[in-house]
């Protein structure tokens, strides 16, 4: 008999680790808990939408986003990404950034109407980003508007 461990990449460890910072400072923050998504990803997003006709409503915001919301949070889907590096260049021309069409897409694929839809982004020696829906007219120190011709601002 041959034993394996599975163990995963160090880029899923650095993503997986940054999910759980993030649901641990959700949970400090809202005195609730936040926890990963087992697997994370979305279970119910894309070609997986037609799983949401067989869960209940609990189930279905468990297997929305990354992170599994508090009680008092039904309507938070939440997708987090921690990469090396990010172009923040391309913030200020009016091209499109292939990579958070990406990552919209993915938060976007799994929301519900009503949801708050949030990308949690952390980039190696640039720091902590939030990227949210423009129309939701959030109060923000600072802030680059960005405009996807398929998603909006």
């Amino acid at each position: 008999m041959i034993l394996t461990t599975s163990m995963s990449s160090p880029s899923k460890a650095k993503g997986s680790g940054w999910e759980r910072d993030v649901a641990k400072h959700l949970s400090t923050m809202y005195n609730e808990q936040f926890i990963r998504a087992p697997g994370s990803g979305a279970y119910v997003g894309g070609t997986n939408k037609s799983r949401k006709e067989f869960l209940h409503e609990g189930q279905i915001r468990a297997f929305k986003g990354d992170i599994i919301p508090g009680e008092s949070f039904p309507k938070l889907n939440v997708e987090c990404k921690f990469y090396k590096d990010f172009p923040f260049h391309q913030l200020l021309g009016s091209n499109e950034i292939k990579i958070l069409e990406k990552w919209i897409e993915q938060l976007l694929d799994a929301a519900d109407d009503g949801d708050f839809n949030i990308l949690i982004m952390k980039f190696n020696h640039k720091g902590k980003y939030i990227a949210t829906n423009a129309s939701l007219d959030l109060a923000a120190t600072r802030h680059v508007d960005y405009h996807s011709t398929k998603y909006g601002s």
